[in-house]
């Protein structure tokens, strides 16, 4: 089976180079119109280039059709505009790719609030921005793919990472609840975690990781979950040609009766309470809930 694009309209945010790059190509490749989004900045968000339109000039020289947008994510006239170009050109939107980001590491210690602030303005409300902005176009014409990028330091933690890993864990939860909400519309919201040398990354592993983890090992991932077949909520970490899903679970937990719900007995039933056999993967946040009264309906009286 060949994944198609042909008359698809998509737009990538950070696609002047590294993984939007290589996303924006492989769509355009397979028959996307796209759009290229990118300010062109540094990846601490100075500075300006023409990053965009350089890749535009690739995808049209291969053939492809696109239109560079130099749009902040974060400036929601911006993106309403950028939207609107694509519909008034090409009919419509139907996948959306939140891939622009910045990095400002360092110790929480030493970190200030405004760099803190800025990362996760960049990666979650600039997502959530350009995710409103194609939202009601998805919902109108009863098609969406959209994907958001999360990593591992928003899975799992990561040192001198707290701004960025904050904003990527929050997108995996935006994920979730806008694959309920755009269910009945046929929009799929899913989450990739790419592990790939980018210039955001490049001196932050060694050079034979950096070139094994080249972004387009990334690509059938996250090109898969903006397809027509593609599932939804997923969490999918994609690099160097490795893939695993991720998931939120839900332990089966224990139902203290009420002379033992104290810090003491939460101490004493501590090993249950964190036993992983038989785990939950829950698709709502109501199945916390739902477990919580079956436990405690198991108490009696």
């Amino acid at each position: 089976m060949t994944i198609s694009f042909t008359d698809r309209v998509a737009i990538v945010t950070g696609a002047g180079g590294g993984l939007g790059r290589a996303y924006a190509l492989d769509l355009a490749r397979r028959g996307a119109k796209v759009v290229v989004n990118d300010l062109g900045v540094s990846r601490d968000g100075t500075g300006r280039s023409d990053a965009a339109d350089a890749v535009v000039d690739e995808i049209e020289e291969a053939g492809g059709t696109a239109m560079a947008n130099g749009g902040s994510v974060t400036e929601p006239d911006a993106m309403e505009e950028m939207v609107a170009r694509a519909k008034e050109a090409w009919g419509g939107v139907h996948v959306l790719i939140n891939n622009a980001g910045v990095l400002r590491d360092k110790s929480f210690a030493k970190m200030s609030v405004e760099d803190f602030k800025f990362v996760v303005d960049v990666h979650l409300n600039g997502s959530a921005i350009c995710t409103k902005a194609v939202w009601e176009t998805m919902r109108e014409q009863a098609y969406g793919r959209i994907l958001m990028t999360a990593s591992s330091t928003g899975l799992y933690g990561n040192f001198g990472q707290a701004n960025y890993g904050a904003a990527k864990l929050g997108l995996a939860g935006l994920t979730k609840t806008l694959a309920i909400e755009g269910a009945k519309y046929d929009i799929k919201v899913n989450t990739i975690a790419p592990i790939a040398g980018t210039r955001m990354t490049e001196d932050l592993m060694p050079p034979e990781m950096f070139k094994a983890l080249a972004p387009e090992n990334a690509v059938p991932a996250a090109v898969y979950l903006v397809s027509e077949d593609a599932p939804t909520n997923q969490i999918i970490g994609a690099g160097g040609g490795f893939f695993h899903a991720a998931y939120v679970t839900l332990t089966e937990g224990v139902a203290l009766p009420e002379d033992e719900r104290t810090a003491e007995g939460v101490a004493a039933h501590w090993d249950e309470i964190t036993d992983r056999a038989g785990e939950l993967t829950p698709q709502s946040g109501g199945e916390q809930g739902a477990q919580a009264f079956k436990k405690l309906s198991g108490l009696g009286g």
